[in-house]
């Protein structure tokens, strides 16, 4: 059995500088991901034509910048993070290579043998946040299993987290013993539903 071998992480995007190529539908999904899930992030889009709800959704958004024009390999000075979403497989190969000898990250729509990382399903509750991946072998999927969490996970988690972390700042110790008080507090509860 294959096994998904990804290492997740959590990026602060609003600290990043980001670009995305593509200003069609693929563009509009990819910044909307990222806008929903950091709404202050840092983007460039760049797209020969760029679609009126990228335009639109950006609106509430200052610091997105929007250029409609082709892509020119100074558009990666100063990004940190690439997102490529074109349907153009060679323009993605050309720029990614670019990219790489800049030591950029990049993901590649729909095209996981091009990415470094790959953009899962986020479901966010609050505070919690969820992601989900599949290993770039069935986006569907992951779209099924965050819409399934957002439906189960209440949205009072923001309380149940802030209890918790006011349970953890009361807590007198070091790290060890706040874990055994926080495992306890939490079997309890596990211990209520069953």
């Amino acid at each position: 059995m294959k096994k998904n071998a990804l290492y997740p992480v959590f990026l602060k995007v609003e600290h990043l500088q980001v670009l995305i190529v593509g200003g069609g539908n693929t563009g509009l999904e990819k910044i909307s991901g990222l806008l929903k899930s950091s709404p202050g992030a840092k983007i460039t889009l760049i797209g020969e034509t760029v679609m009126d709800a990228i335009t639109e959704l950006t609106t509430h958004h200052p610091q997105v910048i929007i250029h409609t024009r082709l892509f020119q390999p100074e558009d990666l000075e100063g990004k940190e993070l690439l997102i490529l979403a074109t349907d153009n497989r060679e323009l993605h190969q050309e720029i990614r290579a670019l990219a790489k000898k800049r030591n950029l990250l990049v993901n590649v729509a729909d095209t996981p043998d091009l990415c470094d990382f790959y953009l899962g399903g986020v479901v966010s509750k609050g505070n919690l946040k969820l992601g989900i991946s599949t290993n770039g072998e069935s986006p569907t999927m992951a779209k099924r299993l965050r819409e399934f969490f957002e439906s189960v996970l209440p949205e009072s988690m923001d309380d149940l987290l802030a209890n918790m972390n006011q349970i953890r700042n009361n807590v007198k110790g070091d790290l060890q013993k706040k874990i055994e008080v926080l495992n306890q507090v939490t079997k309890s509860w596990k211990n209520r539903e069953e």
